[in-house]
């Protein structure tokens, strides 16, 4: 049974920093990619970033590039994102997401993630 716990949300001001941690388990974690999403109130779901199970490729979506970077340890089965110079647009919540077809190469498909975790809010004030 895939679990995929996400923790680190919170309130922060504007020009702060998180991070985001996602513990996996029933996974073989180095064989998946990891991805974050995120889903404000009333928008859909979108991509934040992702990296690749082995060989720690990293993608980003163009709004966050420079301000947040995707991580992951393979010997704790966890991924990270580290969030800096958040903006209230930011404001979301922050999705962990495991994708079997990812071990090398990144896809590009949210399709393609087939476990997801329950979400941590991440609320930025102006």
């Amino acid at each position: 049974q895939v679990q995929l716990v996400e923790s680190g949300g919170g309130l922060v001001q504007a020009g702060g920093s998180l991070r985001l941690s996602c513990a996996a388990s029933g996974i073989s974690f180095s064989t998946y990619a990891m991805g974050w999403f995120r889903q404000a109130p009333g928008k859909e779901r979108e991509f934040v970033a992702a990296i690749t199970g082995s060989t720690y490729r990293t993608y980003y979506r163009d709004s966050v590039k420079s301000r947040f970077t995707i991580s992951r340890d393979n010997a704790k089965d966890t991924v990270y994102l580290q969030m800096n110079s958040l903006r209230p647009e930011d404001t979301a919540v922050y999705f962990c997401a495991a994708n079997p077809l990812g071990r090398y190469v990144y896809t590009g498909r949210e399709a393609d993630f087939s476990s997801w975790g329950q979400g941590t809010q991440v609320t930025v004030s102006s």
